[in-house]
């Protein structure tokens, strides 16, 4: 049977948390050189690198982030077991480990998550954005307890996991006032030559804005393609394009970015999913979320 060291864990779960082993050593009272020795023999048992270096700090690799989340979850049950044999109370939070796809807009996401903020008892959230791959990665090491994204799971991945339509909603443009006034009153014809925000290429909702245009057909003025959905609409609140988001969330994209609807269509529809590795969803946080969903999407 092998067996792990848990003081390397810890030390490498305190230099991913302080950012540097300069700074773990002086939280641990250390010297970096122990702390430096004591990650590279935990990274020899694990057989892959857990830290790459961007300027003076470290930053986990993708194994590093998983092991992390490994990590957090066992010094957690360890101070449990403390209070536990010591008489302290334990009752905490209940954690929900949340992954979300860049794709999908942050006030989607918000709406998705409340109903899991607002259960009775209380929940730890604990949310990280990264590619599908990547997450569905630390899904299926139980990493995390549902990725949110607007896929379902696709077929022929090594990953065993379900894929629980949330809702699906139509499309809304918006843009700032003052490009709005100098469109023509004939939408979606007066897209037509508009400067234009687009999701980047390799997202759903673009290949579904992509085969409605050409539909009609219509060639706005593409100025911008964006990975994240929060950039885009920062752009968009300036001036530099019209761009799309999903219709549910209309009101709080218009007060939060000041900007008017240009104009909606349901001949473009954005599907939103909870993806579980199991098949029936168990945790109380995921299933309020599950149970909510349905009442927002009716746009």
């Amino acid at each position: 049977m092998e067996w792990l060291n848990y003081h390397h864990l810890y030390y490498f779960w305190i230099t991913a948390r302080e950012g540097s082993i300069s700074r773990a050593g002086e939280h641990l009272r250390l010297a970096p050189s122990t702390i430096s020795a004591q990650i590279t023999k935990l990274e020899g048992v694990l057989e892959g690198k857990l830290f790459r270096r961007v300027g003076r700090n470290l930053e986990p690799t993708e194994m590093g982030r998983i092991v992390f989340r490994y990590a957090d979850k066992i010094f957690s049950l360890g101070h449990e077991m403390l209070d536990t044999v010591r008489g302290r109370p334990v009752s905490g939070p209940l954690r929900l480990v949340v992954g979300t796809v860049a794709a999908l807009p942050k006030l989607v996401v918000r709406k998705l998550l409340e109903p899991a903020i607002r259960l009775p008892q209380q929940v730890r959230m604990i949310c990280h954005e990264g590619r599908e791959e990547q997450l569905l990665a630390e899904l299926s090491v139980h990493g995390l307890d549902i990725v949110l994204t607007d896929t379902p799971v696709k077929p022929g991945l090594s990953v065993k996991a379900y894929s629980h339509l949330l809702g699906e909603c139509g499309i809304s443009f918006f843009g700032t006032r003052r490009l709005a006034d100098g469109l023509p009153d004939n939408f979606p014809l007066s897209l037509d030559g508009t400067p234009m925000l687009l999701p980047s290429p390799m997202s759903a909702l673009r290949g579904s804005l992509d085969r409605w245009f050409d539909s009609l057909p219509i060639r706005p003025a593409v100025v911008g393609e964006f990975d994240d959905q929060a950039l885009l609409k920062t752009f968009g609140q300036a001036g530099d394009g019209i761009f799309a988001a999903p219709t549910v969330i209309e009101e709080e994209v218009q007060r939060q970015h000041d900007v008017v609807v240009i104009g909606r269509t349901r001949a473009v529809r954005e599907q939103f999913f909870a993806i579980s590795i199991e098949r029936v969803i168990k945790h109380p946080a995921v299933a309020a979320i599950q149970k909510a969903a349905s009442s927002y999407f009716i746009a």
